[in-house]
């Protein structure tokens, strides 16, 4: 056996290796925790801390990922999950032979760069972290647990339970609870021609 012949499995390794630290690289600075990290990657969990550290600054979070599918259905956190993942749903209409994590990361840059993520200004972090988008994508596509359904009122998509039938589907900026009032009269929230704006650029 030729040396050349010998090298071919440790350069596609290497090349591997190369890509599995780009793609980490880039989730943890859209802020990914270290579980999703290992969901994502085949590096080790020591590598992937020391990455993490030598980026961030910091030691990893550690703790339970969120879990609850409903934390995306309060009148907020609504308004930024629906916005995120009608995002992700273009890219992947548009780009269908990207792999689901690299949709994830281009939707999740698209979002955080819009100012809606920071309402405006009013907040220092996206609303929406990079580790609850990765979830989001897992309970619509793993759990089957949430949907993206449409406004009667304004046709924007927007995040419901997958089994909700049979109900009047109007979002929360068209039907706002009385505590969003102050925020969408004050502009931190957009209004449901500003967020159908951003859904047709993706």
């Amino acid at each position: 056996m030729s040396q050349t012949t010998k090298t071919k499995p440790v350069h596609r390794k290497v090349l591997d290796d190369a890509r599995q630290i780009e793609l980490a690289t880039r989730m943890i600075r859209c802020g990914a925790r270290l579980q999703v990290l290992e969901a994502e990657t085949s590096l080790s969990y020591d590598r992937l801390s020391h990455l993490y550290h030598e980026i961030r600054g910091c030691s990893p979070s550690k703790g339970l990922l969120p879990f609850s599918e409903s934390w995306y259905l309060s009148w907020r956190a609504n308004l930024h999950a629906s916005l995120f993942y009608s995002l992700f749903v273009a890219i992947e209409k548009a780009r269908p032979n990207l792999p689901e994590v690299e949709c994830l990361i281009r939707a999740y840059q698209l979002y955080e760069g819009n100012e809606i993520a920071c309402e405006g200004g009013e907040r220092k972090e996206p609303y929406l972290t990079f580790t609850r988008a990765w979830m989001l994508v897992r309970f619509v596509r793993r759990a089957d647990a949430l949907k993206l359904s449409h406004c009667q009122d304004c046709g924007i998509g927007f995040l419901t339970h997958t089994h909700t039938h049979g109900l009047t589907l109007r979002c929360a900026v068209c039907n706002p609870p009385p505590r969003a009032l102050p925020a969408l009269r004050g502009g931190s929230i957009d209004t449901p021609h500003d967020l159908s704006l951003h859904h047709a650029a993706a």
